[in-house]
């Protein structure tokens, strides 16, 4: 580049990166408000999340950034990483035009509020508490797909933030796949002997739990001098660079299930921030794809990896040091099966992989129905109640463990949700293709090594940031587009072991 082009560039990347200090010290104030402030600091927090948010808002919706892109985009001598980070930011910059600051601080705000609320109607079991703030935030959410624009439904403007190029016709499609799909393996498994499961609803001391965890972090490669994890509500992952990822999780002392799975899963969501280009920071390139990918990382070291044969051939022993009373009775298959067992259930961050993504179809039906108006927030708990037992038979007895469960409405994460299904399929894809290029991978696995697996996923998806979208960076990786019959292959396989069918 010219010493013009390589001046108008470091101006550029300058403003990016001061804008990504401002979001992330908004990251570390979020982070904090889920898992250490004192409750009376909420009204004053949502105040600091606001005039961060705005700032960096204005930053990247400032005339001065704008002329700044239109000068870059008019060069003709930048190299194929400065020309994909600066052709992404100008879309970003399209789409940021459209929100004003105000709307911007105003979101923020009501997003604090909405979460402050959430947590109270959480700990009283009253779903009432939350529907004014709930409404408020799907009013928003509503001007905001106006704002953004669409062509078909709003929808789909909402889900552009999380799963760029995604829309209602797509998902509509691919759901009503998965649901003509999954029925029948899941018939074959409902004429089987159940598994059970028992071996997971003992007493689990907090602490030895928690050292386990840590752990099977450590042999995943999560890095702890760049990282750590702690305690939250709800598990969520937050990064503020690849060199300080915070995954948090939750424990139940009579359930291990609850905190081995969701570390495992926020582990493989560490990780991915963790092998993101440091030397991008700030940038669409040192971002992750989508959420869908993001969620594939998560997936794929829970279930493909987490939930295996393999991995407790080399982890149960461990975990038996750990818990002699409770699992001196338990074999290694016993385990496997009960990490595996298939049964509709509540609360979806505890589901099987099978019966997840009925969870996920029920939330998308719902969200789909706020934000075109027809069900409002006060009919919701009777739509989610009708929905969980149309798809898997059962009904929650009480808010906490129905309407109440998840955390993405507060923050105002409408679209977010199919996310979830996308990343399992994915994940599925990727690990079938990690498999054929790394030779002995499943016996690696049973060995306790799990490095080349992660090379091989910092090398095909966590170095690229936002250099290809979702389905560009499949077809790469695998030769062609998300095909949810990798998913299918795989959940046979695994549960034709676990239940022992024909």
């Amino acid at each position: 580049m010219t010493q013009q082009s390589t001046a108008l560039y470091t101006a550029y990347t300058d403003l990016l990166q001061k804008a990504a200090d401002l979001n992330n010290a908004s990251a570390v104030l979020g982070w904090d408000q889920e898992t250490y402030m004192p409750s009376k600091g909420a009204d004053i927090r949502g105040r600091q999340l606001a005039t961060l948010a705005s700032a960096a808002h204005e930053l990247l919706t400032s005339n001065e950034y704008g002329y700044l892109l239109k000068q870059l985009n008019a060069l003709t001598d930048l190299g194929d990483t400065e020309r994909r980070n600066v052709t992404l930011s100008m879309e970003d910059f399209e789409k940021n035009k459209k929100l004003s600051p105000d709307f911007v601080e105003e979101l923020s705000r009501l997003t604090s509020e909405c979460f402050n609320n959430w947590i109270a109607a959480r700990k009283a079991n009253d779903f009432s508490l939350f529907v004014p703030s709930l409404a408020r935030m799907i009013a928003m959410k509503r001007k905001q797909a106006d704002l953004y624009g669409y062509t078909s439904h709003p929808y789909d403007a909402l889900l552009d933030d999380y799963e760029k190029g995604a829309n209602v016709a797509m998902l509509d499609a691919l759901f009503d796949k998965i649901k003509k799909q999954l029925p029948v393996l899941l018939n074959k498994i409902k004429t089987a002997p159940q598994v059970s499961e028992d071996c997971f609803h003992q007493h689990f001391p907090k602490q030895q739990q928690w050292d386990f965890g840590i752990d099977v972090l450590k042999q995943m490669g999560f890095d702890f001098e760049a990282g750590r994890q702690d305690y939250a509500e709800h598990p969520f992952t937050t990064s503020f660079s690849p060199t300080d990822v915070r995954i948090t999780t939750r424990v139940d002392e009579h359930n291990y299930a609850s905190m081995l799975w969701s570390c495992i899963h926020e582990g493989g969501h560490g990780l991915y921030e963790q092998g993101l280009p440091l030397a991008q920071y700030g940038l669409p390139l040192g971002s992750p794809v989508s959420l869908s990918i993001h969620e594939s990382q998560s997936r794929l070291w829970e279930n493909c990896i987490g939930r295996s044969m393999e991995l407790w051939q080399y982890f149960f022993l461990k975990l038996q040091g750990y818990f002699p009373e409770q699992l001196s009775k338990t074999t290694t298959s016993d385990f496997f099966k009960a990490a595996n067992r298939v049964e509709p259930s509540l609360i979806r961050t505890e589901a099987d992989e099978l019966t997840y993504h009925f969870h996920v179809m029920i939330r998308y039906e719902i969200e789909k129905a706020l934000i075109e108006g027809s069900l409002a927030a006060e009919d919701l708990p009777a739509k989610w109640n009708e929905l969980y037992q149309h798809y898997l038979g059962i009904s929650p007895q009480d808010d906490k463990t129905g309407v109440l469960q998840d955390v993405h409405w507060s923050h105002g994460s409408f679209g977010y949700f199919p996310t979830y299904s996308l990343g399992s399929f994915y994940a599925a894809q990727f690990f079938d293709q990690a498999k054929q290029d790394i030779p002995g991978l499943q016996q690696q696995i049973s060995n306790g090594e799990l490095s080349n697996l992660l090379q091989w996923l910092r090398e095909h998806i966590h170095q690229y940031g936002r250099r290809y979208n979702s389905e560009e960076l499949c077809e790469r990786i695998t030769g062609q587009k998300l095909d949810t019959e990798f998913f299918m292959r795989y959940a046979a396989d695994k549960y034709k072991q676990v239940y022992d069918l024909e």
